[in-house]
């Protein structure tokens, strides 16, 4: 099977083996074998939940660095409406803009601009008749992956619209070979992302057959070359802003104050997200129109490569915005625009099989018995002293060839109490 691209990687070296991220995983796609942390390929959705909760920095976020924008002639950065949170008492937005071009970058746009135009694709969406109730949005990666695992049947809900940076950065070179006369393929786009989902979802695109960007770059990375500029820039930099509605995308519900205001839910955080989709799984919200799922507490402001705490962060971006003139994006944003550029998917979304116990439907049957035979007799404690998460996962381990019985403790522990038992009584036999 093709190895998949996944940002979020593990430093072997690193692991002691603890469990922590095996409990905190949201698809349960780490195991611990041989006193070692494994991340499942087929299962792992980059949300970075294994990074937050490591103490020993066994997990990490693969980006790119500032040095692989130089592989393009001309480089555009398309930063992340939430870097703006990054910087206390920022002024300006203008001046996080000039800083990126300060630091190499010959131009730059706002992903928040795309999220404007996002923003007015959805509402248009949303007026056509037979839309799944609630629409579900699209906008983060790992909640996306997260549906494609565990809620397959609701894909058919997630709005069939590209994300922001996907917008923004079909925008952004468009317009910048338009000015200069420059050739698309001299032009690399490239993020400044707040999370490890935007860098493989970008090499790995879900919805569309290829990403309009060439690459992502951590927040982490860029806010020390950042931050000196932004301290002493003055005056009006010349830049074309987004609405409040665009830059208010960078934190939990503002997508949904855009979108749907009237009737529309925002949930953030994993587990959050996971107790809702069940929800609408079991048709218990279909009151709802809108449904905003940010895998990151407070939104992409709490993404696991963000510099800022994210309660300051958010609070940050809520006084940029409340300084802003409350255009939307309705009005800010021409209808043109939904047909000149890129803004709906051109691929479908696939559910993820890898939950497959086979590919052939009677041994999958065979081994999903086998399984329940095998669950029946563990103890159910879900402790995860085996290596897997749960009880279940270690029963479909065990059946896929990667573990026995006897890897669980609880288990081994009455093994040697019937063989101990049976030993005594061989000896007494023996005696008489």
């Amino acid at each position: 099977m093709e190895k998949r691209y996944h940002s979020v990687r593990l430093e072997k070296d690193l692991c002691k083996g603890c469990t922590n991220c095996l409990r905190h995983c949201p698809t349960e796609a780490i195991r611990v074998r041989g006193g070692r942390a494994h991340i499942l390929d087929t299962l792992c959705i980059d949300c970075g939940e294994c990074i937050r909760v490591c103490d020993y920095h066994a997990k990490v976020a693969v980006t790119d660095t500032l040095e692989d924008i130089r592989a393009f002639k001309y480089k555009i950065a398309l930063p992340a409406p939430s870097l703006y949170g990054q910087f206390r008492g920022l002024r300006k937005i203008e001046y996080v803009l000039e800083a990126l071009k300060r630091i190499g970058f010959d131009d730059v746009f706002e992903v928040a601009r795309g999220a404007d135009v996002v923003t007015r694709a959805i509402r248009e969406r949303l007026r056509e008749p037979n839309m799944p109730r609630p629409l579900i949005s699209s906008a983060c990666p790992a909640v996306v992956r997260l549906i494609q695992v565990r809620f397959p049947e609701l894909i058919d809900h997630i709005v069939d619209i590209r994300q922001p940076m996907e917008v923004a950065a079909s925008i952004a070179r468009a317009e910048f070979c338009r000015r200069t006369q420059a050739a698309p393929e001299e032009v690399g786009c490239f993020f400044i992302t707040p999370c490890p989902a935007k860098m493989t979802v970008i090499k790995r695109p879900i919805g569309q057959t290829k990403s309009e960007l060439d690459g992502a770059i951590s927040m982490m990375e860029l806010y020390g070359l950042l931050l000196p500029h932004v301290e002493k820039l003055q005056g009006d930099p010349d830049f074309r802003l987004s609405t409040g509605f665009g830059v208010g995308w960078a934190t939990s519900s503002g997508e949904a104050i855009a979108v749907c205001p009237e009737n529309s839910l925002s949930v953030d955080g994993i587990p959050n997200v996971i107790r809702v989709l069940e929800e609408v799984e079991n048709g218990k919200l279909n009151d709802l129109v809108y449904l905003e799922c940010n895998a990151c507490m407070g939104g992409c402001v709490g993404g696991p490569l963000a510099f800022e705490n994210s309660y300051v962060a958010r609070n940050a971006i809520r006084k940029l915005v409340d300084a802003m003139p409350r255009v939307h994006p309705d009005s800010d944003v021409p209808p043109s625009m939904l047909t000149k550029y890129h803004t709906k998917n051109n691929a479908p979304i696939q559910p993820n099989d890898a939950v497959r116990l086979d590919d052939n439907m009677a041994e999958a049957m065979r081994k999903m018995t086998r399984m329940n035979e095998i669950m029946a007799r563990l103890p159910g404690y879900d402790c995860g002293s085996c290596g897997s998460p749960t009880c279940r996962t270690f029963a479909e381990d065990i059946v896929r060839g990667h573990c026995t019985e006897m890897d669980c403790i609880h288990v081994l522990k009455e093994k040697l109490k019937i063989m101990a038992q049976q030993m005594v009584e061989l000896a007494q036999s023996k005696r008489e």
